[in-house]
């Protein structure tokens, strides 16, 4: 456990002790989020956007699983005959990638202001937006707000930054178009009390439940782009048996290394900070740490990073893919896609000529 995780998360008398010294700047950083959000619930600050927007968002820092969920709906607009773009701020160098190889064909746009990002993204032809991580980003109009929370991460605790992990309260749920909880190795009673905990602040507010589960094992060509992936691919059980080196550079990597073992892989870990952008040296010391006859096995996110550096000559570098299997509330997740279809239509019917 990291050091801000012991901090976050920790019973013992140090985490409680670090918890009560910061408690002033928890609290102060919530005086200023809910002054912000008072402001735009006014309307205060709120700018219109030229396309139909859908935010994919959370409450906490990272680990919900995100990014495959905004991948989802775009996938779904795709489907519904919709030209969406991914409009992000784009931490480092591997969420664009990782949406540009997930979503074939969406045009990805990267840019700290989300509103002349969405205006990129109609000069490359896209006709609406999927916004990864937007519901702080509130300047931006949207049409839906799907916000995510993390089942596996949920333990009753609500701390505001700095002594915990929420950019806001969870009653700021109520402001949602329907809440995702995430799934990837939760219980079902981890499930029932994230929902229950939902429920009690926001009961008018759509829920749906997804998990997040591990399908394939890809081999990645060392030394190349990502894009260049070799076509050598095999079902999680082909793990069961051998050495692996989990590495894994995401916000919450325990669920990845739960994932590893359930398939019955042994196990060793390498976990480094969210995004962390892996140096020459240390890809050398990672390829020097594969157990013997073993395999390296790491993130979609950590593959678009590491597969340029990986040596040809060294032992294979494979990443596991997710599917997003629905287990209840499909129909709020497809009315969230309606609602930006239906402006979509709405705004080509303005923008359409008038015959005559």
């Amino acid at each position: 456990m990291s050091a801000v995780e012991r901090l976050w998360h920790g019973r013992g008398l140090g985490a409680v002790a670090a918890r009560a010294l910061l408690s002033p700047a928890s609290a102060l950083f919530g005086a200023v989020v809910g002054m912000r959000n008072r402001g735009f619930d006014r309307g205060h600050g709120v700018e219109p956007v030229v396309l139909p927007a859908l935010s994919v968002g959370n409450l906490t820092v990272g680990g919900t699983g995100k990014t495959p969920m905004a991948a989802w709906f775009t996938q779904a607009l795709q489907r519904a005959g919709a030209r969406p773009a991914v409009v992000l701020r784009g931490y480092g160098d591997d969420e664009w990638r990782v949406h540009a190889l997930l979503s074939p064909g969406a045009p990805v746009v990267t840019d700290r202001d989300r509103v002349r990002g969405i205006a990129m993204a109609r000069a490359q032809h896209a006709d609406c937006v999927v916004l990864d991580d937007g519901f702080q980003h509130r300047r931006a109009a949207r049409v839906a707000d799907v916000v995510l929370l993390s089942a596996d991460s949920w333990d009753g605790a609500v701390r505001l930054l700095p002594i915990g992990p929420f950019r806001e309260p969870l009653v700021a749920l109520r402001r949602a178009t329907v809440v995702v909880v995430t799934v990837k190795g939760a219980s079902a009673q981890q499930v029932a009390a994230t929902r229950a905990a939902i429920g009690a602040v926001a009961p008018n507010v759509p829920q749906a439940v997804v998990g997040l589960v591990p399908d394939r094992v890809h081999a990645v060509t060392a030394g190349s782009h990502l894009e260049d992936v070799g076509p050598s691919s095999h079902a999680l059980a082909w793990l069961s048996g051998r050495s692996v080196l989990a590495i894994s550079a995401i916000a919450n990597p325990a669920p990845f290394e739960a994932g590893l073992r359930a398939a019955g892989a042994q196990v060793e870990g390498r976990r480094f900070a969210d995004h962390h952008d892996f140096s020459s040296d240390e890809v050398a010391a990672l390829v020097s740490a594969v157990p013997p006859h073993g395999v390296a096995v790491c993130t979609l996110k950590d593959a678009v990073k590491l597969a340029p550096r990986w040596p040809r000559a060294a032992v294979p570098l494979l990443y596991v893919s997710q599917t997003i299997v629905v287990h209840h509330g499909a129909e709020a997740l497809d009315g969230a896609v309606q609602r930006v279809l239906s402006a979509r239509e709405a705004a080509d019917r303005i923008t359409r000529p008038t015959a005559g």
